[in-house]
């Protein structure tokens, strides 16, 4: 009976949470990872959200309204859009459970998820890929936080995975500065992210594209904003670059984190087994939505080979004999600024699946350890 029920996917990023189910090759909502709750004297609240009239979630992938599938009429508490909606409201509080990747406010979480659960009541679909490698680098960059996973035969290499303090919000704040240090009409967090979404690209040289702008001025675009009494106009220039820019040059945004992401990934493959090194550079492949500005993956690629190179030159002056190179290979897919989900979507699909699943029952039985034991990869080889 298990067998047929559908299996939920759901992707908890810092700022985004996608839910849809197995078999989907991209998620039926997605909505931010936010909990408004209202905060009385006393236990609980029970006020009623059934006069609400906004959208449950706000926009979802399938453009569909939630606020009719609600199924439950007392809730004391607001999630997704509709809880940045009612964050200015008497009582509420407004928190982001996840922060940096990493859940902070389980309480918080598990009434997102349950909420979540009433809402529903990867990379090999490149044209690139020519074998579905199970041996390769994931570089999985959301809101919150950065992570490069090595991968070998389907293991994880934990000793050598890291992750860094550089993401889509740390972007979008760095643009909300320069604005303000423009004193543009508009700074809103929300305007910066939209020209972070609308407007931004990776650049090949920083400062060459500073001197193709003063060279050619159509280069600046301008980004109305309605505000509730007035329309601004707000300049959108250097930031187009800027903004992504810190993920290869992180000191021009603060001090506080200043290894470049290719850095980054060389170090992580360095660390791994030797053996496994080869793969590990040939298939690094992208994974979430801060990777999807224009040309990041060219960029990547070039600087991570130009490291690799230095490296294969030096080593060459020392032994004086000729290597054989490296090949590096940054894959950018369709697929990419929702990989983890359709990953999972594609796993959950496999016949051995649910032979690999564990139950409440087990949980309970062998406590939150039990998890560390998934070795789903292996019966996939």
């Amino acid at each position: 009976m298990v067998s047929n029920l559908p299996v939920v996917i759901m992707d908890n990023g810092t700022g985004l949470t996608k839910i849809g189910f197995s078999g989907n090759d991209t998620p039926s909502y997605v909505f931010p990872t936010v909990i408004t709750t209202l905060h009385t004297p006393g236990v609980g609240s029970g006020r009623s959200v059934s006069s609400s009239k906004s959208a449950f979630l706000g926009t979802s992938s399938s453009l569909t309204s939630l606020s009719n599938r609600r199924g439950i009429e007392d809730l004391d508490f607001y999630i997704g859009n509709e809880a940045l909606e009612h964050a200015n409201g008497l009582g509420y509080s407004l928190c982001y459970p996840i922060r940096h990747g990493l859940i902070e406010a389980w309480d918080h979480m598990e009434r997102f998820w349950q909420q979540t659960v009433l809402a529903l009541a990867a990379s090999w679909t490149s044209s690139k890929i020519h074998n579905r490698s199970l041996t390769g680098t994931v570089i999985d960059s959301g809101d919150g936080v950065t992570h490069v996973t090595p991968v070998a035969d389907g293991y994880v290499i934990g000793s050598a995975l890291k992750h860094i303090p550089i993401a889509g919000r740390d972007i979008t704040y760095f643009i909300q500065s320069l604005l303000r240090d423009r004193n543009e009409p508009d700074t809103s967090l929300k305007t910066a992210e939209k020209i972070k979404e609308e407007y931004s690209y990776v650049c090949p040289d920083m400062i060459k594209e500073f001197n193709r702008y003063d060279k050619e001025p159509d280069r600046f675009q301008k980004y109305v904003v309605e505000l509730s009494d007035k329309k601004v106009v707000v300049d959108v220039g250097y930031e187009r670059f800027l903004g992504p820019e810190i993920f290869f040059h992180p000191e021009i945004a603060s001090s506080d984190f200043l290894t470049p992401l290719p850095e980054v990934v060389d170090n992580v493959i360095q660390g791994s087994p030797i053996d496994v090194r080869r793969g590990l550079y040939k298939n690094i492949v992208l994974s979430g939505g801060s990777t999807m500005f224009k040309d990041f993956s060219k960029r990547l690629q070039r600087d991570i080979k130009h490291i690799v190179d230095a490296r294969i030159k030096k080593s060459e002056e020392h032994s004086r004999t000729k290597s054989g190179g490296l090949e590096v290979n940054v894959i950018s897919h369709k697929k990419q600024k929702y990989a983890v989900f359709v990953g999972a979507s594609l796993i959950s699909q496999a016949p051995e699946f649910l032979s690999h699943c564990y139950t409440k029952k087990d949980y309970e039985e062998y406590g939150p350890g039990i998890v560390r034991r998934f070795s789903i990869f292996e019966s996939f080889l």
